[in-house]
């Protein structure tokens, strides 16, 4: 790699694991101040849990050679131990590596919105080893594997991970709602928005690096999807409030950030390919399609706390469908769709790579919940979330309060 292109990708996994501390207060923000701590905990030690998992078997079973052939997993022994990544190959092997680890962790840390406030967070580490081992890594192989068998044999496009970062971790944070049930009290209202805010700014900016460091070097594909990626971002901002405005009658922050992340979902696997005036239309339509998602979930008393289905899953369809209809042969993907003159054959593909994620990660999910379930229980008593998860598991809470708040909020 030429040194502007190690520069670039070392600043791009730089900004992507920016992303972590902003999804902790993503989500702490949007959550009862009872449980802040418990999901920052949960969010953070994705990232910790993951990179040793993925260091020492990971990294094979996503982009090692396919075992037989098959596109359907790495061989594991490639790679373990980062064996293979201590020299310098002149490809940036290593440096990617680390990117690597990044987009498996940020899919876990995902899923914590479906266990938010009432998952054992002991039981959240050890279901953090056996999703990224169970979940994670084969749809990592199929997808950003050259042999995997949707990027190889399906002809799927998908630039930075639509498919295995966010439908996977949408299905996979709705399995793990329905698998514990819904929290003992889920009227309370979001507790800081100031927080939701600043680290749906810092999730912002590590998305810059995250489609930006996809393009593997520091070249106009970078420049571009960072470009597509902002508008997106400003669409889908647009697109949630006017949603809003029509159907619950006010504008409001929460809306705000919440369309800005769809928007940036939507753009996802995409962003190479769509011209900038359908960046903007593709992140208005993924969080026109999250608003419509987050009123069935409220309808039907669903409790993915942080609406990871809706903003990530659903969004995530709509950004994969997109390229069917309004990819620009202009762009740097070339790709050609049906509203330019191209063909039709690429929606059976993207409809077949959307029901396949969303189907595997929900059952093999709800799976690893049960068994884990069954094996010794992964809920918290309702005493414990009831008077605060913080306290009485982590023993510290986010602020300081005297006695008589306590009595007030219980």
């Amino acid at each position: 790699m030429e040194p502007a292109d190690v520069a670039w990708i070392l600043a791009a996994v730089a900004l992507v694991l920016l992303m972590f501390p902003g999804l902790a207060m993503l989500y702490g923000g949007m959550l009862s101040g009872r449980s802040v701590i418990n999901m920052m905990m949960m969010v953070m030690s994705s990232l910790a849990v993951t990179t040793v998992i993925y260091v020492i078997v990971g990294h094979g079973l996503v982009v090692g050679e396919s075992v037989g052939g098959l596109g359907l997993i790495g061989d594991p022994t490639s790679y373990s131990f980062f064996s293979g990544l201590v020299h310098d190959d002149g490809e940036g092997t290593t440096l990617f590596g680390a990117f690597y680890i990044l987009f498996a962790a940020i899919s876990v840390a995902l899923v914590a919105s479906g266990a938010a406030g009432r998952m054992k967070f002991d039981a959240w580490m050890i279901f953090t080893v056996f999703w990224v081992l169970l979940v994670y890594a084969p749809l990592g192989h199929w997808v950003f594997n050259p042999e995997g068998w949707m990027r190889n044999n399906l002809g799927l496009h998908d630039y930075a991970g639509g498919t295995a970062v966010h439908m996977n971790a949408g299905a996979a944070g709705l399995a793990l709602a329905f698998a514990l049930g819904r929290r003992a009290k889920t009227e309370e209202k979001p507790h800081n928005l100031p927080l939701m805010l600043t680290g749906t700014g810092m999730i912002a900016m590590g998305w810059l690096g995250f489609n930006g460091g996809t393009a593997g070097a520091a070249n106009f594909l970078a420049q571009y999807v960072v470009l597509t990626t902002i508008l997106a971002f400003a669409g889908g901002m647009l697109g949630f409030i006017v949603m809003q405005r029509i159907f619950n009658g006010a504008y409001t922050l929460m809306g705000l950030a919440t369309g800005g992340l769809a928007g940036m979902v939507a753009i996802t696997p995409v962003a190479d390919a769509v011209n900038p005036v359908c960046a903007l239309a593709v992140g208005a339509l993924g969080a026109a399609g999250a608003f419509g998602m987050i009123q069935v979930k409220d309808r039907v008393g669903i409790d993915d706390a942080a609406d990871v289905f809706a903003v990530h899953g659903v969004a995530g369809m709509v950004g994969a469908l997109f390229v069917v209809f309004f990819a620009d042969p202009a762009t740097p993907a070339e790709r050609t769709g049906i509203l330019f003159g191209g063909e039709w054959d690429l929606l059976w593909r993207e409809v077949v790579a959307i029901v396949v994620t969303v189907v595997f990660s929900f059952v093999v999910t709800f799976i690893i919940a049960k068994v884990m379930n069954m094996v010794h229980p992964i809920r918290f008593e309702e005493s414990v979330e009831i008077r605060g998860v913080d306290a009485q598991v982590h023993a510290e809470t986010a602020y300081e309060r005297d006695s008589a708040y306590d009595r007030v909020i219980e």
